[in-house]
């Protein structure tokens, strides 16, 4: 009785099993995504573009040394199995993986890193990339022509890899990025500008195909370096930048996870379906109002809290962007490990907004103008809904609109009253907020040409420090200080949505941004329609 009680036991949990594809992994099945960003992809050779739909598609045909883990929201070693850093945190000493094969099947070794790097530095490359690689000793020397070759890179072995810094930073955080990926010589030198539209990486799948305009389709690349991922066999990349085209795709169950925008967010929780298959993160991005304080009314610490107390934040988030924001509290999203929890955001105070501004000597308010893009979320749609907050206290606001390049030119300039933007506010939080030391340049992205000595002081002592704990701390208190000088006008960190599939597992919470989504891990149940079984 016993023993055929047990069996009896074992088909009903394997019945329950198959039942309950959530309880294991099943490999096969066609994945598809979208590629939401504006036109059509622009180049597929990382290194070459600075386009966030080009790292989309790039980010599952390449690694980088690092990766991003949304899990532990940090960077990680992905090409390597360990690194030890030298005492004063000037030296890294990377032990590769040995089992890296290119698409093309040769093994990766130290000097393809060597190679990426100082392709990424070569002037002719003009590469957005340089950026974090520039962070390595010597390489701002061959960017600019005084040398050939990144003096800061040392091969030890085929698997061993050194790398001299030039100045202290959290390596991870520069070279996490997708656009500093590894490539192979030799396939960039056969297919010259044809390596952009014919990539070849070590990542998790490989390129197979691009209609320009219409889709990108890449499949399982069986000899990387993960045994048994991807569990995917293919992988397409719709390109669709129209939300309500990609709505009605989703909702015809044409693509496997859709971008939420604003207009669908909405709609999209009050569907009892949709609604149980949506993730959301707060973006590592702060929407807001940069005050230029030359401008004699703004260089007063009390005008500019006025500013911050007479905007409703919470209403123009409700009633404008459909609550698909957070609101912000100072420049560190909620998502950063520096975030400050404790610290609260303004609140919406007309009497003490116009207490403060009697006590500045503005009691009868002034003119200001605001330049912003077209952006639904952070352009001058929200100047627009700002401005009768701001006659209540006496200020007169002009929005004017500028194509986004022209913006970045005069805010680099500092060429304007006031702006609104949306800039990065991570991943590293010490990075993140150097934008504002005052030896960061306009041009260098400190557009409201901050210059705080007790600020200044906290960002150095900062930098000093190798305990993480303490960086941490000196970096709050520096985001605490800014946000008490009222350095702009704290508005939203963008509310990021993907809404997918229920036979979809693996989606992942992205706040660096949620598009870019690695897909070794990601796996489709039996349920949908376009799976293969394996």
């Amino acid at each position: 009785m016993k023993k055929r009680f047990i069996i009896l036991l074992s088909v009903f949990l394997v019945g329950l099993m198959a039942a309950n594809n959530s309880w294991a992994v099943r490999s096969g099945g066609t994945f598809v995504f979208c590629a939401p960003y504006g036109g059509d992809v622009f180049s597929l050779d990382v290194h070459r573009t600075g386009n966030t739909q080009d790292y989309i598609v790039g980010l599952n045909i390449f690694r980088s040394l690092y990766k991003w883990d949304a899990g532990e929201n940090k960077p990680v070693l992905s090409l390597a199995t360990g690194v030890d850093v030298s005492e004063d945190g000037m030296v890294y000493t990377f032990k590769l993986r040995d089992n890296v094969k290119f698409h093309n099947g040769r093994t990766m070794t130290s000097d393809d890193i060597i190679y990426s790097y100082n392709r990424i530095m070569a002037p002719e490359t003009a590469s957005s990339a340089a950026l974090y690689v520039k962070a390595i000793k010597g390489a701002a020397d061959v960017q600019n022509g005084k040398a050939e070759t990144i003096s800061g890179l040392k091969k030890i072995d085929d698997f061993t890899l050194e790398i001299t810094l030039a100045h202290s930073v959290d390596l991870g955080y520069q070279l996490y990025k997708i656009e500093t990926a590894i490539v192979p010589k030799e396939e960039v030198a056969a297919r010259g500008d044809g390596f952009g539209t014919n990539p070849v990486g070590c990542g998790p799948f490989k390129f197979v195909k691009w209609v320009k305009g219409s889709e990108i389709v890449l499949e399982k690349f069986d000899d990387y370096y993960e045994p048994g991922k991807p569990y995917i066999d293919k992988l397409v990349y719709k390109i669709m930048p129209e939300g309500s085209a990609r709505d009605m795709a989703f909702r015809a169950k044409e693509l496997d996870a859709n971008l939420v925008g604003s207009a669908q967010y909405e709609v999209y929780q009050r569907d009892p379906e949709i609604s149980k298959n949506m993730i959301e993160v707060a973006e590592m991005y702060t929407r807001h109002i940069g005050f230029n304080q030359q401008y004699a009314p703004l260089a007063d610490r009390r005008v500019r809290q006025a500013i911050n107390h007479a905007l409703n934040s919470e209403l123009i988030i409700n009633k404008l962007l459909k609550n698909k924001a957070y609101r912000a509290t100072s420049f560190l999203p909620i998502s950063s490990p520096a975030f400050d929890p404790d610290l609260p955001p303004y609140a919406y105070d007309v009497e003490k907004a116009k207490a403060l501004m009697a006590e500045a000597g503005y009691k009868d308010g002034f003119d200001l103008e605001v330049l912003g893009t077209n952006s639904q979320s952070f352009g001058v749609r929200v100047v627009e809904a700002a401005i009768p907050f701001l006659k209540k206290i006496g200020i007169r606001v002009k929005p004017q609109q500028l194509e986004g390049g022209m913006l970045s030119q005069r805010l680099k300039k500092g060429d304007y009253q006031a702006y609104i933007w949306s800039i990065e506010s991570g991943p590293d939080p010490l990075a993140t907020m150097t934008r504002f030391h005052s030896e960061t340049l306009p041009s260098s992205g400190n557009y409201i040409a901050y210059n705080n000595p007790e600020y200044d002081a906290l960002i150095d002592r900062a930098k000093q420090t190798r305990n993480l704990t303490e960086r941490i701390d000196l970096v709050k208190a520096a985001d605490r200080l800014f946000h008490e000088d009222a350095a702009l006008w704290f508005f939203n960190y963008n509310k990021a949505i993907i809404a997918y599939q229920p036979w979809v597992h693996g989606i992942e919470a992205v706040a660096i941004e949620m598009m870019l989504q690695d897909f070794t891990n990601l796996w489709l149940d039996e349920t949908s329609p376009r799976a293969t079984a394996k």
